[in-house]
């Protein structure tokens, strides 16, 4: 997740492409009402905007915490 932290201008630009393609196909897709190449082609465009968000949301991850072990102290 440090990749993209380290290079926010990359994932902008991916996330700029990612959604402009998966805009692009969902609305292509819909244009071919009653074809199952219609539906396929906005399944993809689907996608495509769900690699937008992962990529907007990498920002805010954080790496998994390790948790120290704790002694009760009762």
């Amino acid at each position: 997740m440090e990749f993209w932290k380290k290079y926010p201008s990359l994932r902008i630009a991916l996330m700029l492409i990612t959604f402009i393609a998966g805009f692009a196909l969902l609305i292509f897709g819909w244009k071919m009402t009653g074809q199952m190449k219609g539906l396929c082609w906005m399944l993809v465009g689907l996608v495509l905007l769900l690699c937008t968000l992962y990529l907007y949301n990498t920002r805010f991850a954080d790496p998994p915490e390790r948790k120290a072990k704790r002694k009760n102290t009762h």
